[in-house]
């Protein structure tokens, strides 16, 4: 399906996050806040999936097609200029400076929460007429998710707080190199197989994603969920974020950088007089 190498797209990589860094601010924020608006979506329906299904497994496995379309459609969201802005500045790229990516970042996450916050309302009309009646399934599901992932970690005291962090860690491990999945490939199956197979990964093994949590906290807490947004933000989103990027940065971005634009030298080959290769 017109793959391309590692070797090959690393480079794309790297413009990519080039692009992103100078990007207009009102392009950041309005491709951000349709990013965290889609994976919004995308959450709704893998909820209501599982809840309808009785199998968790099911939501995991549609989740992904969110992340297809923001995706395809050039839409960004913070997990994924986690591991690709960076980049431009370790390449040195004329222009590239720590304030240009901190800001870039800000706004992407001003977008991400604007987007997902938004579609939690839309969403919480929809589920409940207008909040003059109960939520049905799957807003119950979503008010016992968010009560388990700040309560229930709160329990474990600093354990909960580390085991959010590194949820977050192996998230976005999973959730960019499903960004990097999109440049694997030239044609659109391709690049939606490369995105769709880590994103189950992650969705599936329940890590923690910051863009997610934007949207499942509070219509949670629309949902009826016994949490303030202190709660989430202590014991969720702010160790979340810290977890997807060092994910991000160091586990997908840096790595591959690291080993394929910048490999280290090329070991010299040796023949001995008996025709066998040995490496220096």
């Amino acid at each position: 399906m017109s793959y391309i190498s590692p070797g090959e797209f690393v480079k794309t990589m790297v413009d990519a996050g080039e692009s992103k860094l100078f990007m207009a601010t009102r392009d950041v924020l309005i491709r951000s806040f349709m990013a965290g608006a889609i994976l919004a979506i995308a959450v709704a329906l893998a909820v209501t999936a599982a809840v309808q299904t009785g199998i968790p497994i099911v939501g995991a496995l549609i989740f992904p097609v969110g992340f297809c379309i923001l995706n395809l459609l050039g839409f960004d969201l913070l997990t994924g200029v986690f591991a690709l802005v960076p980049l431009a500045l370790f390449d040195k790229r004329p222009g590239a400076t720590f304030n240009g990516l901190l800001k870039n970042w800000g706004l992407v996450a001003l977008g991400n929460l604007l987007g997902a916050l938004t579609t939690a309302v839309l969403i919480g009309i929809a589920w409940t007429f207008a909040f003059t009646t109960e939520p049905g399934a799957a807003g119950q599901a979503i008010a016992k998710a968010a009560e388990a992932r700040t309560l229930g970690f709160a329990e474990h005291g600093a354990a909960g707080w580390l085991t959010v962090f590194v949820k977050g860690i192996l998230c976005n491990w999973m959730v960019s190199v499903g960004v990097v999945g999109a440049m694997l490939s030239k044609d659109v199956i391709g690049k939606v197989i490369a995105m769709w197979m880590p994103i189950l990964i992650f969705f599936g093994l329940v890590f923690e994603h910051a863009v997610v949590n934007m949207y499942l906290f509070p219509l949670g807490m629309m949902m009826g969920a016994p949490i303030t947004i202190a709660d989430w933000l202590i014991w969720n989103e702010i160790p979340v974020i810290l977890g997807n990027l060092v994910g991000g940065l160091l586990l997908t971005g840096m790595v591959l950088y690291a080993t394929h634009l910048k490999p280290g030298p090329t070991r010299s080959r040796v023949i001995k007089p008996d025709n066998k290769v040995t490496a220096n």
